[in-house]
């Protein structure tokens, strides 16, 4: 299943924005105001929103100031979560997330609405960086 957001601008250089989001504590303020909880610990984050279970994403890449994936840290629901970053000027990016997952047609079919809604709510919260 692969899902993504529209192109968002947002008002920070290339450098700032992705120094902003490879610090994983500052992804607590791109939450949905449904999180429930938000705890860091090392490379890793965990977050919970309601009515929905707790998930662990991991930073699993980075390449400097234009791109940062996040992959589940459970293989129950193996997923990622891509971060393009692109410079548009010195003071100002293109950005768009990508969710990519394998997951049977039953599961896929219940999640991508909530899942759609969830990164469109991430980009929309980075655009108001």
């Amino acid at each position: 299943m692969n899902l993504e957001t529209q192109k968002i601008t947002v008002q920070k250089s290339a450098k700032e924005i992705f120094e902003f989001l490879t610090d994983l504590n500052n992804f607590e303020s791109l939450m949905p105001e449904s999180k429930e909880k938000f705890e860091v610990d090392g490379d890793s984050f965990l977050f919970g929103l309601k009515g929905m279970p707790e998930i662990r994403l991991v930073l699993k890449e980075q390449v400097e100031y234009s791109k940062i994936v996040l992959a589940a840290a459970s293989s129950k629901l193996p997923f990622t979560l891509t971060l393009n970053i692109n410079a548009i000027d010195d003071s100002s990016v293109e950005s768009q997330l990508f969710f990519k997952g394998d997951f049977n047609p039953m599961m896929a079919m219940m999640i991508k609405g909530p899942l759609q809604k969830f990164i469109n709510t991430l980009s929309e919260n980075m655009a108001r960086l």
